[in-house]
C-alpha cells in the first residue's frame, strides 16, 4: 500500500506537467496502459518483493490517469455544464474509493486476492481504445519544460509522503522520519522559491492569489483527510470489533457509499445556482456530524444498526462537498491551466488522504490496540472524533470561498459589473 501511495502522490504534479506539454489524452492513455499491465504483474507476482515493485509502478500509472481524467472532463464542458459533469465524476470516483471495501471483500472472500488485480485487466483493455476514439486531445500553454520545478516538487512530495506513511511504523521521532520530513519541507520551500523566479513555471503561483482556488484546495485536503482516515478504520471496526467477514463489512458500508450515486450529481447541478461555498461548508459539516455520531455509537457499543443513519449523514455531506470543491478549483483557472489545477487538487487530495490515515493511526496507537476487540474499540472512538475535526477544518476552509454573486464561475476573480444603459 505504501509503495503505491508513494509513487502515486509523488508523480501527480509531474504527470500533470507532462500532460500539458505532450497532450493530456496521450498521458491518460499511457497511464491506463501502464496500470493495466502492472495489474497483471501484481496478480502474477511470485513473491512479496515483486508485488511491492509492481504496485509502485502501478501507482505511477494512476498518477497519469487521475489528474488527466479530471482535466479532460473539465476541458470537454463549458463553465455552465462543468459543475454537473464534475458532480457525476465525483459520484463515480467517490463510489470507487468508498466501495472498494465491499468489492474487495467479495473478491477476497469468494475468489482469491489475485483477482483484485485481474479484474483491472479487461477493464483497461476496454477503456484504452474507447478513450482513444471518444476523448479529444487537449494541452496547456506551450512553454519550456520546467525541469527544476519537476525535480523539486517530486522531492517535496516524496519527503512529505514518506514521513507520513512511515511515521507510525518507524516512530515520529526516528531519524528516518525526521530526515525525510525535513527534506520534504526544504524541497517544498525550494520549489516555491524556484517557481517564483522561473520564467515558465510548471505551477504558476499566481493561481494561489485566487481565494477561490486556494480555499477550494484547502477544503479538499480536509475533506479527503477525513474520508480516507475514517474509511480505513471503519472497515476494521466492522471486522475486528463487530466480527463481520470481509464481504459482510463491505456490504455494511453501503449506506455510506450509495449516497454518492444519488446526491453528488444533484449537488453538481446545484453549483451554478447557489455556488460552491454553501455546498462545501454545509457538506463537510454534515460529514463531521456523521463521524461524531459514529464515535458515540462505538463508545456506547450500540452495534451496527445504530451507525446506519450517521453513515448516510456523512455520505450525503461528502456528496454535497466533493463536486463543489472540484468545480471551485477548476473554475478558478483559465482553460490552459486546467491540467495544473487538476494536478494540484489531486496532489493535495492524496496528501490529505495520507495525512488523515497517518494522524488517525497515531491517535489510535495512543488510545487502543489490536490486542482485543475491546482495545480496538477504545482506539476507534478518538480516531472517529479526529476524522470529524479534519472534516470541520475543511468546512472552515469552505467558508473562505467567495460567494457566487461576487465571483465568475469560470475564473475565480471578481465579476465585472455589467454596463448600465441610461435613457437619453
Amino acid at each position: 500500500i505504501n509503495a503505491y501511495t508513494l509513487s502515486f502522490a509523488v508523480l501527480l504534479m509531474t504527470a500533470s506537467a507532462l500532460g500539458d506539454r505532450f497532450g493530456r489524452r496521450r498521458l491518460f492513455l499511457a497511464g491506463l496502459a501502464l496500470f493495466t499491465v502492472m495489474s497483471a504483474a501484481c496478480a502474477l507476482a511470485p513473491s512479496i518483493g515483486w508485488l511491492i515493485a509492481a504496485r509502485a509502478v502501478q501507482g505511477a500509472g494512476s498518477a497519469m490517469i487521475m489528474p488527466h481524467a479530471m482535466a479532460l472532463l473539465s476541458a470537454a464542458y463549458g463553465p455552465e455544464k462543468r459543475a454537473k459533469a464534475l458532480g457525476i465524476f465525483s459520484s463515480v470516483t467517490g463510489l470507487a474509493v468508498l466501495g472498494g471495501p465491499m468489492i474487495g471483500g467479495a473478491v477476497v472472500q469468494g475468489l482469491d486476492w489475485h483477482w483484485i488485480f485481474w479484474l483491472n485487466v479487461p477493464i483497461g483493455l476496454l477503456l484504452i481504445p474507447l478513450a482513444a476514439r471518444k476523448i479529444d486531445e487537449s494541452r496547456g500553454r506551450v512553454a519550456r519544460f520546467d525541469l527544476g520545478g519537476v525535480v523539486l516538487v517530486t522531492a517535496a512530495a516524496l519527503g512529505l509522503v514518506w514521513s507520513l506513511v512511515r511515521g507510525n511504523t518507524a516512530g515520529w521521532a526516528s531519524p528516518e522520519v525526521l530526515a525525510t520530513l525535513a527534506g520534504g519541507v526544504a524541497a517544498l520551500a525550494g520549489f516555491i522559491a524556484w517557481e517564483r523566479r522561473a520564467p515558465e513555471p510548471m505551477l504558476p503561483l499566481r493561481l494561489f492569489r485566487s481565494r477561490t482556488f486556494t480555499a477550494g484546495n484547502a477544503a479538499g485536503f480536509g475533506m479527503y483527510a477525513g474520508i480516507f482516515g475514517a474509511a480505513f478504520f471503519l472497515a476494521q471496526l466492522l471486522q475486528l470489533d463487530w466480527h463481520y467477514g470481509p464481504l459482510g463489512a463491505g456490504l455494511r458500508l453501503a449506506p455510506w457509499t450509495v449516497t454518492l450515486t444519488l446526491v453528488a450529481p444533484v449537488a453538481g447541478a446545484l453549483v451554478p445556482r447557489i455556488g460552491e461555498r454553501p455546498l462545501v461548508a454545509a457538506g463537510l459539516t454534515l460529514q463531521a456530524a456523521g463521524f461524531l455520531w459514529v464515535a458515540l455509537v462505538a463508545r456506547e457499543q450500540l452495534g451496527y444498526a445504530a451507525i446506519v443513519a450517521p453513515l448516510v449523514l456523512a455520505g450525503s455531506g461528502v456528496s454535497l462537498a466533493m463536486p463543489a470543491a472540484q468545480n471551485c478549483v477548476i473554475g478558478a483557472v483559465p482553460p490552459a491551466d486546467l491540467g495544473k489545477a487538476a494536478g494540484t487538487f489531486n496532489t493535495l487530495r492524496q496528501l490529505g488522504g495520507t495525512f488523515g490515515i497517518a494522524i488517525l493511526a497515531a491517535v489510535f496507537s495512543g488510545a487502543g490496540s489490536y490486542a482485543s476487540a475491546q482495545a480496538f474499540g477504545a482506539g476507534f472512538v478518538p480516531t472517529a472524533e479526529v476524522a470529524a475535526g479534519l472534516s470541520l477544518a475543511g468546512a472552515m476552509a469552505g467558508l473562505l470561498i467567495p460567494s457566487r454573486s461576487r465571483v465568475r464561475p469560470d475564473s475565480g476573480r471578481p465579476a465585472t459589473p455589467a454596463p448600465v444603459l441610461q435613457a437619453k
